[in-house]
Parts: C-alpha cells; sequence; structure tokens
C-alpha cells in the first residue's frame, strides 16, 4: 500500500489548513509558503500523481478544478489571477498529487521564472 501524500492527509483532515473550499471531489486552502498575496491549491481528493498521469477518466475531475479555482478567485475578490499545474520535480512540482496553485493580489510577470 503507498503511503498517502501530505496533500490526502490535508483532504482527510489528518493535517490542519486554511481550508477555503472543499466538496466530495477536491478541496482548496491557503498555501503555507504564499509567493503570492493570494496563494491557494486546488486540490482533488483522488490521487494522481502528476499531470501526464491523468487519464481519460479524470477529465471531469480535472474540469471541476478549474471551476472550483474560479469560484475561489472570485470569492477572494480576484478578477485577474494565474492558475499553474507543474509536472515533474524539474517544473516545480514538489508534491506529487496534482493541484492547481491559484495564484493573485499583484502584477504577474512572463515568463514565470
Amino acid at each position: 500500500m503507498n503511503e498517502k501524500t501530505l496533500f490526502q492527509k490535508i483532504a482527510d483532515g489528518e493535517i490542519p489548513s486554511d481550508l477555503v473550499y472543499e466538496d466530495d471531489h477536491c478541496i482548496a486552502f491557503r498555501d503555507i509558503n504564499p509567493v503570492a498575496p493570494t496563494h491557494m491549491l486546488v486540490v482533488p481528493r483522488k490521487p494522481i500523481t502528476r499531470p501526464d498521469l491523468i487519464e481519460e477518466d479524470d477529465e471531469t475531475l480535472v474540469g471541476h478544478l478549474f471551476t472550483v479555482a474560479r469560484q475561489v478567485a472570485s470569492q477572494e475578490g480576484l478578477s485577474d489571477y494565474r492558475l499553474v499545474m507543474n509536472n515533474g520535480a524539474e517544473a516545480g512540482q514538489s508534491v506529487f498529487h496534482i493541484h492547481l496553485h491559484l495564484l493573485g493580489g499583484r502584477p504577474m510577470t512572463w515568463p514565470p521564472g
């Protein structure tokens, strides 16, 4: 049996978080190391290790993450924001459980560094 990821433990209530949204499919919470004034993570309850392992059956779930991100952004008063999903360690993924970063509250630069 695989060990639970940090995000599975948060979703299961085993580790506290500043939860801003939850439903049967995902949770959203404030990042503990924010890189913007608003930095939330939108995480599916289903453990999918990385974006390149998303399967066709996950299409609705992944779409739901984007819908929730939009709702959370609105709830936070953001009309301009960035959504980021990293794929692999070299791309910046540090928790191997897919998640969307919702970043806002300041101007964003491109390319993102």
